[in-house]
């Protein structure tokens, strides 16, 4: 009996060994049948590829993944994968990726989850029909059970682990990674979240990087419709050709392209072009940081920058920064922002930099200067038929001094005299001015303060014992030179004279003050160099054969102009003879020195321009359209050359190339007795003084405004 039961007993645990090998089969088959599905679906793909290297398509044109080809997918799906083999633990997952990367209601489409849910259906039935089965036979076999007690509980334990295979954990962890975050907590009711760190978002696998050109097109920002050629309806068999094309290679690509170019006309070739340039184009100053960006714009001229402004907003807005345009100004020598004035003057909505104003208007008043303008220029008449000797302006106001006695103060806007400065008893031959004071010397032996605003005569300054010939004013002190061979040098707010010079032989015809020296030039041939606080002879200048008439000092070196034709520079220092400058035929009757350069008109009828430092003359001013009689004055200001002479014409040079640019005055009675005695020049304005020594042409001052704009809004 106990063999027979012993017998039954191993049949029937033979029985439920077979049903349990049976039922892991049925559980494992939709994972095997999966495998081989996407094998085959590997194995097209592969193909596919090797065909057209280009084209995407698996699973809805999506790339797939394998947990070996992700250490990421690895350790999410297979995590608590312990002692099975490689051959039971592999397992294939299909990431899909979203076409648009904006969250979505659900992490991924439900149609994509068909596989995963059906096989986690298959898991848990199998689980419930296993547990099913253990609970019946347990029933009906209690008595054998205990006796067998060791052996069916060692039974159930190979079920169990059976049960919680590699595949049950993968499903599992699956469809728990679906359902909830990726910190284990389920998602709330709603959106889900698609990002998140450590998540398994799809755009994060894959990267929808542009493989075509359309692809490109899209990533730029450009609509997917683009112009089409709209000639009629598009020739037979251009699908099969476009797909004969997609199923060659690279090089195949390039060179059926290379054929095709060849082929086509002109227009063909110029509406590729259209379609494709637009889409290489960047830019580039857009993309980089706004500090990058003005620092590349720094290397533009003004009048690209003003060009680039016109290119859009975001260029506008860089093109009009302050600080950039402040460097522009800079570089033109422009010192001062748009005054006060004109800032009130301007809308309060234009967002316009003040620096970059200020250098459109010296660009304005820089081309009237050089191609003027149609309008007449502000007639001032007075002095009746007298000689204008002395000519200075300074803001508004001008002041001009004649042989009259008397000086005039003028208004640079109106043109109306505003005032008579009456009290010399003699011709005014010199004169200086700062601001709004003046002071004036005659051959009546004396010098006189005056307020311009006022007309008052503050001080009179007596001392001279013959012609005022001569003065030069620094800040608050002025030294006259006359022809009683001596120097002053006075204290304009008191009218006190603190120093007498005394060396020369003759009379003294000009003279230059810094504010630590003097230099003087006589009709005694000579240059000397003053120390005005000790009086003191510092060098005297021997090296001129006829009267010194013209002067010009910097500091550092001495220009000086003669009758013997020469300009010879000095050194102040040592009083050594540096340079003769020789190229005149005449006197030398007016110079301008500035940073080196220095420009000589001379009585020969011709303006020299020279580097004092090597003595070479760089350009002589003259040829066709050059003056026909003496020079009678120079001004030299904004890279221009002004000379007036006794041909009554007032010449425009440029500086840099010697050229001849216009005549900026040309008086109705030139050639035939009209002169033009003195000029004065500012950034903005010329005052002209002319007139003629035979009645052929009224005394007069001739004002010419630069600054248009300006003008016209102060006149409105």
């Amino acid at each position: 009996m106990e063999e027979e039961h012993h017998e039954r007993r191993e049949e029937k645990n033979e029985e439920e060994r077979i049903d349990g090998h049976e039922k892991i089969r049925r559980l494992k088959a939709p994972f095997m049948r999966i495998k081989e599905e996407e094998e085959d679906e590997e194995e097209e793909t592969t193909q596919s590829v090797s065909n057209n290297k280009e084209r995407r398509e698996l699973l809805g044109g999506h790339t797939p993944i394998s947990a070996k080809s992700s250490p990421f997918l690895s350790s999410c799906l297979c995590r608590g994968r312990e002692g099975g083999s490689e051959e039971e633990d592999e397992f294939r997952v299909a990431i899909v990726t979203i076409g648009d990367e904006s969250c979505p209601s659900e992490p991924f489409d439900i149609s994509h989850l068909d596989t995963t849910n059906h096989i986690t259906k298959i898991e848990e039935e199998g689980e419930k029909e296993n547990g099913h089965e253990e609970e019946m036979e347990e029933t009906e076999d209690e008595d054998e059970a205990e006796v067998n007690s060791d052996k069916g509980e060692k039974e159930e334990e190979e079920e169990k682990a059976e049960a919680m295979s590699p595949s049950s954990l993968l499903q599992s962890q699956m469809k728990r990674k679906l359902d909830h975050g990726p910190d284990g907590r389920p998602f709330p009711s709603g959106k889900k979240h698609c990002k998140g760190n450590g998540y398994l978002s799809p755009s994060s696998l894959v990267q929808a990087t542009p493989t075509t050109f359309g692809d490109l097109r899209l990533a730029g920002g450009h609509s997917a419709q683009r112009r089409r050629v709209t000639s009629g309806p598009p020739p037979s068999g251009l699908q099969d050709w476009l797909h004969t094309f997609q199923m060659w290679s690279s090089p195949e690509r390039l060179l059926a392209l290379d054929e095709l170019i060849d082929r086509c006309e002109t227009s063909q070739v110029k509406h590729m072009l259209q379609v494709i340039e637009p889409q290489f184009q960047r830019d580039f100053i857009s993309l980089l940081p706004k500090e990058l960006a003005l620092y590349v714009l720094t290397f533009l001229a003004p009048r690209d920058l003003l060009q680039a402004a016109q290119t859009c907003r975001y260029w506008r807005i860089l093109a009009e920064d302050n600080l950039l345009w402040r460097e522009k100004c800079r570089e033109e020598g422009i010192s001062e922002c748009t005054s006060t004035r004109r800032r009130k003057s301007a809308k309060p909505s234009a967002a316009v930099s003040p620096w970059k104003s200020a250098y459109i208007r010296q660009h304005c008043i820089e081309n009237n200067w050089r191609k003027g303008d149609t309008r007449e220029p502000m007639v001032l008449k007075g002095h009746d038929d007298h000689v204008i000797t002395c000519l200075q302006f300074s803001g508004d106001l001008i002041v001009s001094g004649s042989d009259d006695n008397t000086l005039k103060v003028w208004s640079a806007i109106t043109g109306k005299c505003l005032r008579t400065l009456t009290g010399h008893s003699g011709g005014v031959w010199c004169s200086q001015m700062t601001v709004a004071t003046v002071i004036s010397g005659s051959t009546d032996r004396t010098l006189r303060v005056w307020d311009a605003e006022s007309g008052e005569c503050v001080h009179t300054l007596y001392g001279h014992t013959s012609t005022v010939r001569c003065m030069h004013l620094h800040g608050n002190r002025v030294v006259s030179g006359s022809r009683d061979t001596t120097l002053r040098v006075w204290d304009v707010s008191t009218g006190r004279c603190e120093h007498v010079l005394t060396g020369h032989v003759a009379a003294v015809r000009c003279v230059q003050y810094d504010g630590r020296r003097v230099v003087s030039g006589g009709y005694d041939y000579m240059v000397k160099v003053w120390d005005p606080e000790t009086e003191v002879c510092l060098h005297t200048l021997q090296g001129h054969t006829n009267r010194v008439y013209s002067l010009q000092f910097d500091g550092v070196f001495v220009v000086s102009g003669s009758l013997d034709t020469s300009i010879r520079v000095w050194d102040a220092e040592t009083g050594g003879c540096v340079h003769t400058l020789t190229g005149h035929q005449s006197l030398t009757s007016g110079m301008e020195l500035r940073d080196n350069i220095l420009v000589s008109g001379n009585a020969d009828s011709t303006v020299r321009v020279w580097d004092i430092r090597t003595g070479q003359c760089l350009h002589t001013l003259q040829g066709p359209n050059k003056h026909q009689s003496a020079v009678t004055c120079l001004q030299f200001c904004r890279g221009l050359v002004l000379s007036s002479s006794d041909d009554g014409t007032v010449k425009l040079w440029d500086l840099r190339t010697g050229a001849w640019l216009r005549d900026v005055v040309a008086l109705q009675s030139q050639g035939s007795g009209g002169v033009v005695w003195r000029i004065r020049a500012s950034d903005t304005r010329l005052v002209c003084a002319a007139g003629s020594r035979n009645g052929t042409e009224e005394t007069k001052l001739l004002v010419l405004d630069f600054d248009l704009d300006d003008r016209k809004k102060e006149t409105d």
